[in-house]
């Protein structure tokens, strides 16, 4: 504590000391750029002041006609600095820097002068009179040329300020150091090597200032060092090749490019003008033009990448120096193909027509497809529409073939449009088609078709020769001569249906067999059906026959249509009248006769005249005879009808009108007279009507000279009354009364009667005719009567069975086969075919009887004989109907033998 003491005092003894000696002056030191609020010294302190007294008395500093950069702190009396220092702001280049201030202190007032020094310190760099020295220098200029600098200033002091130089490294200048009167440095820049503008046109140095502070500080200037250009250098291009690439489709006016060439050097020698001096190929003179000043380049017409994909040009720049130099380019264009061009299609080889029969995979057709443009743009792609039935197969870059795919039918399609089309790879994708036409020939591979397969021709009887029957058609699909066809009657295996003849014929059906051809005719090229002879029903009622269609392809085809011509019937026959049952006409085989027979009890034929007898006393309605006739016609044509034409008026007698049962109308008496001649027309119902007329002479008898007349002229027909009355048929009522004298006849007559039937009865037991029944297949025609009358009836491929006599009769229709068979044996050339060939050979079937006379019945024989005649219309009925119940029983049970029955009286 008392060494602290003591140094407080011998501090004070030196301030005390240093402030007499000063004369009252405090004297700091501070360096420059000191912080604000350093202490620079304890003012109050250094001045005496005990603590606080400073503040109390207010102690402040003053600084007169400056700005003072330090302050007195009022609490601790210490002298701070309060702004920056710059001891070169504050004195510049002087030595030394010392600041006078003034600090006044109160109670009492006492003023203080404080002298401060601002040191230096290196906190200014050497600076240059420019940042940046240009200099200009001739590239002619030799070297050791020297260029004087000027010097950079420090604004420091002392050391602080002593100035180096130092040059930035360069091959063509150096420093070179000068030491001036004034002692300064003065710097100067020499040229070590030559210079070269085009080489390096602007030489950048920089030249560095450092002083001799610590640290030390340095100060730059750039030198900039031009050198002039002389023209020693030619125009260059970079590049020396332009590649420019333009669409095809680029327009007019477009800028290709723009070349570009340098000259080293500068000024005239360095202005340059651009030509075009060579065109490959020389129609690039017309693609493009250059700007002399510019070097652009532009395009002066149409590219076209498939006429030129390539143009080279030159270009020469020159400048203007004396003498000029000139340099080259080249520029080459390089023409980009767009999708301009549609692919092309060519047929090189077509091959046609087609043959309908063509293999699958037959050539068609070579095709050609081609695309200017290339790449993508030249890639094609192609196909057939339609798709079928050709198709497209590759067989090398760019070829095609037209094959077929499926089989052709040119009955269907004769012709086809076939488009074959392109599509190449671009964007948008381009087209391109190719229409062929390729037509189909024809092969024979269809046969005549006709439009039916049956013809049903109906035609009339007594047709004109050459008269047109029908018109076939057959249609051909194909053409020219495979689709011309020819039509013709095939007679191989045909037949004719022919008639029956007319009652009681013979004659086979052999006979009726004829080609088809010898009825009728077809025209080869139209197909009409020709008649070549006139036709009738009667020989003809159905005729079939195929026609044969044939084309004329190789081989030939053929078709065949059946062809059913039906005769149709006129009325062209008049009615027939028959020959008496039991003539000699009937004899002779004349079948078609036998059932319609007159059943008169005794009947003759003179000079055509029929022959009768009627008893007298005969009562009404007793049959007398019966006028049989037959119509070669059919249906009504040969509906028949009788009428008695003589005598007219009340007679006694009538006809049927459709039976031709000739009956009394009355009673017989004697005064009738002994003969009555009557007159019959038979008439059909056809239009117009045909005619017959038959006489028929009665003669009226006693009633025992009726019965022997009638018993001398046909025993045949006695016989078939006994055996109809002996068969169970009753016979009519007698008369009411009989007179005398013809019991005596009866006695007479008995007994000649008696033998006269014995000897009849004897005879015809022995040499009797049996019964038969022929038939033949094929059409017939029947023939029959019934109440109504006689007519005849056609039915096609039927067998019929009639019987014509009785007051009750019946129809039996038997089926055949459609048509018959051929004939086992020709006919006879010179055989005549009777008339009952010419229609339905149809046999009457007929029975006999063969009767068996009893005692008893020769008993009563002589009383029996008389009533014979006037029953006979009777018995004559009840004997057809036995033949008609015999003709079912035979059809019914298959028997194809005559039935023979005996019946007892």
């Amino acid at each position: 504590m008392g060494e602290r003491c003591c140094a407080a005092v011998v501090r004070v003894l030196v301030l005390q000391a240093a402030w007499a000696l000063s004369g009252g002056q405090v004297r700091y030191s501070v360096p420059e750029e000191a912080k604000a609020g350093t202490v620079v010294g304890r003012l109050a302190q250094d001045l005496g002041l005990e603590a606080g007294e400073a503040e109390a008395r207010r102690l402040r500093l003053v600084a007169p006609g400056r700005r003072a950069s330090v302050e007195v702190s009022g609490a601790s009396g210490a002298l701070l600095v309060s702004s920056r220092l710059d001891r070169e702001e504050l004195c510049g280049k002087s030595a030394p820097c010392a600041l006078r201030l003034e600090v006044l202190l109160e109670r009492p007032l006492r003023v203080f002068h404080v002298q401060l020094e601002v040191t230096d310190i290196n906190d200014n760099a050497p600076v240059f009179p420019a940042a940046r020295k240009n200099l200009s220098l001739s590239e002619n200029s030799p070297p050791g040329f020297p260029f004087p600098l000027e010097g950079a200033s420090d604004a420091d002091i002392g050391a602080n300020a002593q100035l180096t130089y130092t040059l930035s490294p360069s091959e063509h200048f150096s420093l070179d150091l000068q030491k001036s009167n004034d002692g300064n440095i003065e710097p100067e820049l020499v040229l070590t090597k030559s210079l070269d503008r085009e080489t390096i046109p602007v030489h950048r140095l920089v030249l560095t200032a450092t002083d001799g502070g610590r640290p030390s500080l340095t100060g730059t200037m750039e030198l900039v060092i031009y050198v002039l250009d002389s023209n020693d250098n030619r125009p260059q291009f970079n590049p020396s090749v332009y590649k420019v690439q333009l669409p095809e489709s680029a327009e007019v006016g477009t800028l290709l490019t723009r070349v570009n060439a340098t000259d080293a050097d500068e000024g005239l020698n360095s202005e340059l003008t651009y030509t075009v001096t060579n065109f490959i190929p020389p129609r690039g003179k017309d693609v493009i033009s250059i700007n002399p000043n510019t070097g652009e380049i532009l395009l002066t017409g149409a590219l076209d990448f498939e006429e030129g994909k390539v143009f080279n040009f030159r270009i020469e720049a020159s400048d203007k120096g004396t003498p000029p130099l000139s340099g080259h380019c080249k520029v080459v264009l390089e023409v980009v193909d767009v999708n301009d061009n549609a692919p092309e299609v060519w047929v090189t080889s077509l091959s046609v027509p087609v043959p309908e029969d063509a293999s699958l995979g037959t050539v068609v057709a070579l095709l050609s497809v081609s695309d200017r443009d290339s790449g993508e743009n030249g890639r094609v792609r192609c196909w057939v529409w339609p798709a079928s039935p050709f198709g497209l197969e590759a067989t090398f870059a760019g070829s095609y073939s037209l094959v077929l795919r499926e089989a052709l039918d040119r009955e269907r399609v004769s012709e086809y449009e076939v488009e074959v089309r392109a599509e190449d790879g671009g964007a948008p994708a381009l087209r391109a088609s190719r229409g062929l036409r390729v037509p189909v020939s024809d092969v024979n591979d269809n046969a005549p078709l006709f439009a039916q397969a049956v013809y049903t021709v109906l035609a009339r009887e007594n047709n004109a020769a050459g008269a047109e029957l029908a018109r076939l058609w057959a249609r051909d699909p194909d053409e020219a001569a495979n689709g011309r066809v020819s039509y013709s009657v095939w007679d191989g295996g045909l037949g004719v249906g022919g008639g029956g003849g007319a009652a009681g014929s013979s004659s086979s059906f052999g006979g009726g067999w004829r080609p088809a051809s010898s009825y009728v005719s077809v025209d080869a090229e139209s197909g009409r059906l020709w008649a070549l002879q006139p036709l009738d029903y009667e020989e003809l009622q159905v005729l079939q026959f195929e026609v044969r269609a044939v084309d004329a392809g190789e081989p030939p085809l053929s078709g065949n249509a059946t062809v059913q011509l039906f005769v149709l019937d006129e009325n062209d026959n008049a009615p027939a009248l028959l020959p008496p049952a039991g003539s000699a006409a009937e004899a002779g085989g004349v079948a078609a006769a036998a059932e319609a027979a007159v059943a008169l009890a005794g009947a003759g034929s003179e000079s055509g005249t029929l022959w009768a007898w009627a008893a007298w006393g005969a009562p009404a309605g007793q049959v007398v005879a019966k006028i049989r006739a037959v119509d070669a016609d059919s249906g009504y044509n040969a509906w028949l009808r009788y009428e008695l034409w003589e005598p007219r008026g009340k007679g006694p007698f009538r006809v049927g009108l459709y039976s031709g049962e000739v009956s009394t109308a009355r009673a017989l008496d004697e005064a009738d007279g002994p003969r009555q001649r009557l007159l019959i027309v038979v008439r059909d119902h056809g239009e117009p009507a045909r005619s017959a007329t038959a006489t028929l002479s009665v003669s009226l008898l006693e009633a025992a000279e009726a019965a022997l007349a009638a018993g001398s002229s046909s025993s045949s027909s006695s016989l078939a009354a006994v055996s109809r009355s002996a068969a169970g048929v009753e016979l009519g009522a007698g008369a009411a009364s009989a007179a005398t004298n013809v019991w005596l006849v009866v006695a007479i007559c008995a007994v000649s009667s008696l033998f006269l039937l014995a000897v009849v009865l004897y005879g015809a037991s022995r040499w009797a005719p049996r019964a038969a029944v022929l038939s033949a297949p094929g059409p017939t025609t029947l023939v029959c009567a019934s109440e109504v009358g006689s007519w005849s009836y056609s039915q096609r491929h039927s067998r019929s069975l009639c019987v014509a006599d009785g007051a009750a009769k019946s129809d039996l229709m038997v089926f055949s086969p459609n048509f018959p068979p051929p004939p086992t044996a020709p006919a006879a050339k010179d055989a005549q075919p009777e008339p009952s060939a010419l229609l339905d050979t149809v046999k009457p079937l007929r029975t006999r009887f063969v009767p068996v006379i009893s005692e008893k019945a020769q008993s009563i024989l002589a009383y029996g004989s008389w009533q014979l005649g006037r029953r006979c219309g009777a018995c004559e009925a009840a004997e057809q109907r036995t033949v008609s119940l015999q003709a079912q029983e035979r059809v019914r049970v298959g028997d194809s033998a005559p039935v023979r029955r005996r019946a007892r009286l």
